[in-house]
Formats: structure tokens, C-alpha cells, sequence
């Protein structure tokens, strides 16, 4: 990991809804990301961690250009990729690759594994037959997988070899950045460590930078430099890997780390007091947290908390929370 910034995001937001009808009818928005701000270093391993429905997912699609944000701004190397996504799209999928969650379901089933890996050879580099033998094989043995298998279907392949097709596909175009959204949450736990291996070997291989999302502590921690906790749409705990899960900030990163299952340990499933989820179409005015929160005060409940160091600690590790917890109580 270097210091040099490859992805920006300041401020970024995606509304969904909202408008008005023909007959002037107000329609009700959904805020799905709010506020958004991080950067991407080169080289690193970035973990966004969350629950179902906190946002993780539309970061991801946003900062692959397949949605565009309705406020603030991601940029790559200075350039908006909104535009990019827009003006040059080609050119903004040869830098920048998505795994999706589903490995069999993202394949084409009626394409063999050959035309799957083929198609960005040929659209995207625009490689010769030749060229494309060769890049073929070299994709296959990255991901430990036999050539007799590109003749294949999807459905003739485990849930674990076809994320690891997934992985090849993006891998094709030799992008810099390859956004991983639950790449392994539908995996048996045997079959995660193996493809969490072939990730971090293919990292150091070429030179990639990820963005790894995922509701999974554990995993998260396995293979993050930095990890970024989202919560109804916002960054609420942002700092190293180490700082985070060791030394945690934020109540809500604290239930997640409660909530994580581990044996002889009895998990929680809810917050520190009886709530529902934040309604989306009626969010509160404060903390979004606040009321599943037991350090929560009055001013939690009237003024959102900005994402900052606290307390003259380390200044990398940041948390939106007027109440911050000094040590891990978990």
C-alpha cells in the first residue's frame, strides 16, 4: 500500500424516488448513501462493513459507474467517474472491475466459460486470437483453475469455482481497482479461505487495490488494510484494520462485533435497547443510531455527528459519534 490516492469520494450521496407526480403529488425519497467521504489508496484493501440494506452495495455499484451519484462527487485520479462512466465507458472498465455476490447467477448460462473470459479480451483490449489463448491460460492458472474448464457451462461448476470464474472476468482487462461486493458470503467456509487466498495472491501478482464489502467481520478482518463501517447510509467508524476491531469507537461497531458468532460466545441480536431500524422514508434528525444506542444523550437525537478523530487519538481512525467509546468494551 502507497500513499498516492486513487479514488476520492467526497461527499457522496444516492437518493432513489423523490420527484413529483403529473398531478403535483410529492413522491417519497430514500436516502441510500449519505454524505460519503473516503479515499482509496493504491494498493490496499479497503473492508466496508454493514448491515443488509446500510448502503454498502450502492457505493459499490456507484463506484463501478453502473449508478450515479445524486450529490457530492467520486473521483479516479482526479477524473469524475460519474463522467467517465458516461462519456467513456470502455476506458472506465478497463481501470475499475466488479465481482458480484452471486457467482453462478452472474455468469450467462448460455455461454461456455471461454466466450465469458473472451468477451473482455476482445471488446475491452481488443486482443488477437493468439493474444487471447495466451491471456486465457494465464487467467485460469491465476485462479487455480484446469484449461479443460473454459469449455464449460455454468451450471457444471460449484459455487466456489465459479466465483472464481467471476474473479478471472475481472481480472481480464487488467484493471487497477476490482470492486468485491459479498464475493464470498454464499461460499462454505472452507471453500471463503480458499478464495480469500487466491485474492491475496492475485493482489500481490498485479498489483491490484480493492474495495472488499461485506457484512462479515470476520472476513473483513482476514483480508483489510482499512476498514469503514456503514450504518443507515453513512460512514459512522473509519480507520485501520488493527485500530478498528481492537480498539472501537462506535457503538454500532461494537453490536456488530458482539453480534458476530463465535463459539461458547452468545451473540446479540439487537441493539442495547428494544428498536426498530431507522424508517427510511422518515429518518431521524439526529443520530441514525441513536436509538438502539445505550451512551445516547439529547444531542444525539437533534444533530448528526460528524466523521472525525476524537479526543487527540490517532487522527486515521475517525468516528461519527458525539459519545465515542474510549476502549473496546465488547
Amino acid at each position: 500500500m502507497t500513499d498516492e490516492m486513487l479514488i476520492s469520494i467526497e461527499r457522496a450521496e444516492r437518493v432513489f424516488g423523490g420527484g413529483k407526480t403529473l398531478f403535483g403529488r410529492q413522491l417519497p425519497a430514500v436516502h441510500a448513501v449519505q454524505d460519503v467521504t473516503i479515499d482509496v489508496r493504491k494498493g490496499e484493501t479497503l473492508g466496508i462493513v454493514g448491515e443488509s440494506g446500510c448502503g454498502k452495495s450502492t457505493l459499490a455499484r456507484m463506484l463501478t459507474g453502473l449508478d450515479r451519484p445524486t450529490g457530492g462527487s467520486i473521483t479516479f485520479q482526479g477524473l469524475d467517474l460519474a463522467e467517465e462512466a458516461r462519456k467513456n465507458p470502455k476506458a472506465l472498465a478497463r481501470r475499475v472491475q466488479y465481482v458480484f455476490q452471486d457467482p453462478v447467477s452472474s455468469l450467462n448460462p448460455r455461454k461456455k466459460i471461454r466466450d465469458v473470459l473472451e468477451a473482455p479480451l476482445i471488446h475491452l483490449l481488443g486482443l488477437s486470437r493468439a493474444e487471447r489463448a495466451k491471456r486465457l491460460e494465464t487467467l485460469m492458472d491465476a485462479v487455480n483453475l484446469a484449461p479443460e474448464f473454459l469449455d464449460r457451462y455454468p451450471h457444471e461448476f460449484s459455487g466456489g469455482q465459479a466465483q472464481r470464474i467471476g474473479i478471472a472476468r475481472a481480472l481480464a482487462a487488467n484493471p487497477e481497482v476490482i470492486v468485491l461486493d459479498e464475493p464470498v458470503s454464499a461460499l462454505d467456509v472452507s471453500v471463503q479461505a480458499q478464495v480469500l487466498n487466491i485474492l491475496d495472491d492475485l493482489k500481490a501478482r498485479f498489483g491490484l487495490t480493492y474495495i472488499f464489502i461485506s457484512h462479515d467481520l470476520s472476513v473483513v478482518e482476514t483480508i483489510s488494510d482499512r476498514v469503514a463501517v456503514m450504518y443507515f447510509g453513512r460512514i459512522v467508524e473509519l480507520g485501520g484494520r488493527d485500530a478498528v476491531f481492537s480498539r472501537t469507537l462506535h457503538p454500532y461497531t461494537r453490536l456488530l462485533l458482539n453480534s458476530a458468532p463465535a463459539p461458547g460466545k452468545t451473540a446479540v441480536s439487537g441493539g442495547d435497547r428494544d428498536a426498530e431500524l431507522p424508517d427510511p422514508y422518515n429518518p431521524p434528525r439526529g443520530c441514525a443510531f441513536a436509538a438502539r444506542c445505550s451512551e445516547a444523550a439529547e444531542i444525539c437525537a437533534t444533530t448528526v455527528p460528524p466523521v472525525e478523530a476524537k479526543h487527540g487519538r490517532d487522527t486515521a481512525h475517525q468516528t461519527a459519534c458525539h459519545h465515542p467509546l474510549m476502549e473496546r468494551t465488547s
